[in-house]
């Protein structure tokens, strides 16, 4: 058992009830997977969540977005070329995170781009990979050995 669930498992019920929101936001989302994951890793940078970080960074370019994204978002920039749909996540997560709160012009793009349900799914997955970050920084989850941090202040 790797990542969060190790930690986890200190409280089986609760892992149980993450893993099945889990695959939900990761195989059942509205949300199309390069979208989905490019939430997850403005959660992760949100965080400073290393090993979310690592795991999830090559499934967003396996999924499509663009390495120069993931690149910006790792050093804290927000990525000079996205797409209108990569815009409307990235300033709604961030938003959603820094601010605790979503302005309307990034609700309303949000909204436009992925209808009610696209936009539930876009908080519930941001909520889910935040409790992830956490277990995973607060238990001192580690990085596989030879992996370097990617993230930095």
């Amino acid at each position: 058992v790797r990542g969060p669930f190790h930690a986890l498992l200190r409280s089986p019920e609760l892992a149980d009830r993450l893993q099945k929101v889990g695959a939900y936001v990761r195989f059942e989302s509205s949300l199309p997977a390069r979208l989905a994951e490019l939430a997850i890793l403005v959660t992760a940078r949100h965080w400073g969540a290393q090993y979310e970080w690592y795991a999830h960074r090559r499934l967003a370019e396996k999924a499509g977005l663009a390495p120069a994204i993931a690149d910006a978002i790792a050093e804290g920039r927000r990525p000079a070329a996205l797409e209108a749909d990569e815009a409307a996540v990235y300033d709604f997560c961030r938003e959603l995170h820094e601010t605790k709160h979503v302005s309307d012009a990034a609700w309303g793009a949000a909204l436009g781009r992925f209808g009610e349900r696209g936009v539930i799914d876009l908080i519930g997955t941001c909520g889910y990979c935040g409790a992830v970050s956490m277990v995973l920084t607060a238990a001192r989850v580690p990085l596989p050995e030879g992996v370097a941090p990617l993230l930095f202040p």
